[in-house]
C-alpha cells in the first residue's frame, strides 16, 4: 500500500473513531427473577458510575425512559425496571396482591439482587410511592431524588382524584367499578395529551403500548392499585420525617398543566426540605414526552452537582 493510501486509511479510521465516540451508550434489555416475578428492566452506562434508578408510573413502563437513558448514561449507571402489572414484567404468582407495599418490596429486592448499595431515585406518578418506601426504609442508600410529577404531599392532588377518594373511603364493588374507565384506551390517550400545547410531540406508541399492556395483564391489577393509592397518603408523615431528617438533594421538575398532580405538589417539597429545587415546564402529566431534553439537561446538571464521581 502506498503512502497516500495509508494516510487515507488512517484518516478514515480516526474519523470513524471520533464518530463512534459521539454515539450515546447502548441500552440493554434484561429480565431477572425476583420472588416469582419475572422483572423486565433496561440498563445503560458504566457499572462503576453512580446509579440512577428510574421508576415509571401509571399507564407507562420503562419505555418512557427510552430517550432519557442514553443521555444520562454518558455520565451515570442507569437502571429502569417495569413495575409488576406494567410493561414487559410478568407476575408468575397468581396470588400476588397489587399493592404499593408489594410493588416496593419487589423493587427493593431487585436493587439488592443488582448490588445497588447506593442510588438516586427518579420517580414519576406511581413510581413516587414506590420510591418513597425505598427511601424511608433505606435512607442510607438514597443519594438524591428527582421527582417528575410524583407527589409526596396531599397538596397538588387535583379534583381528578375524586373517584379514587370515594373508593378509598368505601372500596365497594360499585366504587371499584367506577375506576375501570381510567384504563380505557381513550382515557389513557387523554392523560398523555391533556395539558400539552403541541400534541404532535406525543408519539402514539406511548399510549398504545400502555393500553396494550393493560389488555394483556388485565384491568383488575390496575383497579387494585388505584384503590390502594390511599395508603400512600397515610404514609406521607413518615416520608416528611425522612425529608426533614436527611435533607436529600431533591429536584422536583413538573409539567405545570398536569390534570392530576398540580404545581402545588412540586412546591410542597420545599416545606420539609427547603433546599429542594423546583422547576416547571410547559406540559402535562407526561412532561418527559414533550420536554425530555430539558428534563435530561436539568438532571445532568443536578446530579453532577450533588453526586460524587
Amino acid at each position: 500500500m502506498n503512502t497516500s493510501k495509508l494516510l487515507a486509511a488512517s484518516a478514515l479510521a480516526a474519523s470513524l473513531s471520533v464518530h463512534a465516540a459521539d454515539y450515546p451508550p447502548a441500552v440493554h434489555h434484561h429480565t431477572l427473577d425476583i420472588q416469582d416475578v419475572k422483572l423486565f428492566y433496561r440498563e445503560a452506562g458504566p457499572a462503576d458510575a453512580p446509579t440512577v434508578l428510574l421508576l415509571h408510573g401509571f399507564a407507562a413502563s420503562s419505555y418512557m425512559f427510552r430517550d432519557l437513558m442514553p443521555q444520562l448514561a454518558t455520565k451515570f449507571h442507569v437502571i429502569a425496571p417495569d413495575l409488576p402489572g406494567f410493561g414487559q414484567t410478568t407476575v408468575q404468582n397468581t396470588e400476588f396482591r397489587y399493592t404499593f407495599d408489594n410493588l416496593s418490596a419487589i423493587i427493593d429486592a431487585f436493587t439488592v439482587a443488582k448490588g445497588l448499595n447506593q442510588y438516586t431515585i427518579y420517580v414519576f406518578d406511581y413510581g413516587a410511592p414506590v420510591g418513597w418506601r425505598l427511601a424511608v426504609n433505606n435512607p442510607q442508600k438514597i443519594t438524591a431524588i428527582v421527582s417528575q410529577n410524583g407527589n409526596a404531599y396531599e397538596e397538588g392532588l387535583s379534583d381528578g382524584w375524586a373517584d379514587m377518594r370515594k373508593a378509598w373511603a368505601e372500596p365497594t364493588a360499585e366504587n371499584r367499578a367506577a375506576l375501570r374507565h381510567f384504563n380505557t384506551a381513550d382515557m389513557i390517550k387523554w392523560q398523555y395529551l391533556e395539558g400539552v400545547s403541541d400534541t404532535s410531540l406525543i408519539a402514539p406508541e406511548t399510549y398504545q403500548l400502555a393500553f396494550a399492556a393493560i389488555e394483556r395483564i388485565g384491568v383488575e391489577p390496575q383497579v387494585d392499585l388505584l384503590v390502594d393509592y390511599g395508603q400512600n397518603i397515610k404514609q406521607y408523615s413518615q416520608l416528611h420525617d425522612y425529608f426533614r431528617r436527611y435533607q436529600p438533594p431533591t429536584l422536583a421538575i413538573w409539567g405545570d398543566k398536569d390534570p392530576f398532580f398540580l404545581p402545588a405538589g412540586a412546591q410542597a417539597f420545599k416545606r420539609d426540605n427547603p433546599k429542594a429545587e423546583v422547576r416547571f415546564v410547559d406540559s402535562g402529566h407526561f412532561a418527559i414526552e414533550t420536554h425530555g431534553n430539558d428534563i435530561a439537561q436539568a438532571m445532568l446538571a443536578f446530579l453532577q452537582q450533588n453526586l460524587k464521581q
